[in-house]
């Protein structure tokens, strides 16, 4: 692997550094950073939510053990997550550079055509996630883009040492080159994409392929990634304090548990941090999402401005109301939903060889106008459904642990109320969205409707 460990030391009217320790971006127009870094508000499906998920004692998260974590994290995916209908689901054993690696494989529809496929690393800090919490953008995207799926099991920390993480991520990637055609999977149009910490392999792999000469990475997604891991960024601070999903002590705990997997690891090298590689000219095309309310917001913006200083282009979109977290939660997010219907558009554009956007877009909820009476019914309007889809989201995963033939009998007893529920969140989660979208960057500054693709709720 080629060594690129020196940092950038010029990057013009784009960046300056007030030290090593602390990165500094220059929210400059010609780095196409958001204008609006952080909205006044979260937006308002994300308050109601945050409100409900923090009735939970802080206490019981500090004494939380990897184990517990882990459980309660791959429960909260599946109830807030949706999980529409694929054709089929296969589970796949692969050899990895130290033992098996676990795949699952969605593939939308049956035809005798290879598909294009995009690979998916979850989040969770490196020590949490697994294949259930990939399910819901996994699913999703099927759906919405017809491409095959793939969730990949990377061996995570304190067992492993970080650098497990990302050899299991190449390894994968290298398989799905020699053997995705015995998965209906065409091997020349891969994508690979991942949130928080599987953005940080999204971007090393990316990176390392691309070093490789390998040519079929047609897109990169990284969403909220994690692409330094030796120094910190003015969001930190901005964001630590507030009662979100990643927040001082949800960090605290993450840092505790990966110190022991970093000490053979050198935390300024592009392998752990890749915005420290000097050289990313050539990069596949990417797609950045980024959350206003996220301590580690800036890493995304930064990570995009040093990719376009390299020509390389970046669709950057920025949701400056929502939070770390936020793309497992399209039950009760509406901008969860937006930000995969656009990575689905930006895949099948990337798989059809369509030329790759270069632009900022900001999407946030649009204050609520109207008289005071009007505004009061659209706040408990939010809440009412928030906390429908919070409740409908553990019934369907209290359904879905029940022995098979206790649930198909409640299935069928509570299938009206089920389908119901579902149709009202459905539809009164679309009325109620305000969300609004605005290109910042780009080759014009212009209103950007709403996106739209088949996604199924």
């Amino acid at each position: 692997m080629k060594n690129k460990n020196e940092q950038p030391q010029d990057f013009g009217q784009v960046f300056k550094h007030s030290s090593p320790d602390m990165p500094c971006i220059e929210r400059l127009e010609d780095a196409g950073a958001p204008k609006v870094l952080r909205a006044e508000h979260l937006d308002h499906d994300a308050q109601y939510f945050l409100r409900l998920n923090n009735l939970l004692p802080k206490s019981v998260m500090a004494k939380a053990s990897v184990k517990s974590m882990r459980k309660a994290w791959s429960l909260a995916t599946r109830a807030m997550g949706s999980r529409p209908k694929v054709e089929n689901v296969t589970n796949v054993e692969i050899d990895g550079p130290n033992g098996p690696i676990a795949l699952r494989i969605f593939t939308p529809e049956v035809t005798d055509q290879l598909l294009p496929a995009f690979a998916w690393c979850f989040g969770g800090g490196f020590i949490i996630g697994d294949l259930e919490s990939s399910e819901s953008v996994c699913r999703n995207v099927a759906v919405g883009s017809g491409c095959i799926t793939v969730a990949i099991n990377y061996r995570l920390a304190p067992e492993h040492n970080i650098t497990a993480s990302r050899e299991d991520v190449l390894a994968a990637m290298l398989w799905l080159g020699e053997h995705g055609k015995e998965y209906g999977i065409d091997s020349t149009r891969l994508a690979l994409g991942g949130d928080s910490a599987g953005g940080n392999l999204t971007a090393v792999v990316s990176q390392e392929l691309h070093q490789r000469g390998d040519t079929s990475l047609k897109l990169q997604v990284l969403v909220y990634p994690a692409t330094e891991l030796a120094a910190k960024f003015p969001s930190y601070g901005e964001n630590i304090s507030g009662d979100y999903l990643l927040n001082a002590e949800a960090i605290e705990l993450i840092e505790t548990h990966l110190m022991p997997s970093m000490v053979a690891a050198d935390p300024e090298s592009p392998w752990i941090s890749p915005r420290r590689c000097t050289d990313m000219s050539g990069l596949p095309p990417a797609m950045i999402i980024t959350a206003g309310y996220d301590p580690i917001r800036d890493h995304g913006i930064d990570y995009s401005a040093r990719l376009r200083q390299a020509d390389v282009a970046v669709d950057l979109v920025h949701y400056a109301g929502l939070f770390h977290g936020f793309i497992n939660l399209d039950n009760v997010i509406m901008g969860s939903r937006d930000a995969m219907a656009r990575m689905c558009l930006a895949l099948m554009n990337a798989f059809n060889n369509e030329p790759a956007q270069n632009r900022t877009t900001e999407v946030a909820d649009a204050p609520r106008g109207g008289n005071i009476a009007g505004a009061v019914v659209g706040e408990l309007a939010t809440l009412s459904l928030t906390t429908l889809g919070v409740a409908a989201g553990w019934q369907e995963l209290a359904l879905d642990s029940m022995p098979r033939k206790v649930h198909r009998l409640l299935r069928r007893i509570l299938a009206p109320s089920l389908i119901t529920s579902s149709a009202i969140r459905n539809a009164g989660g679309k009325a109620m969205s305000n969300l609004t979208a605005v290109q910042t960057y780009g080759d014009v500054d212009l209103e950007v409707e709403m996106t739209e693709v088949a996604l199924e709720y």
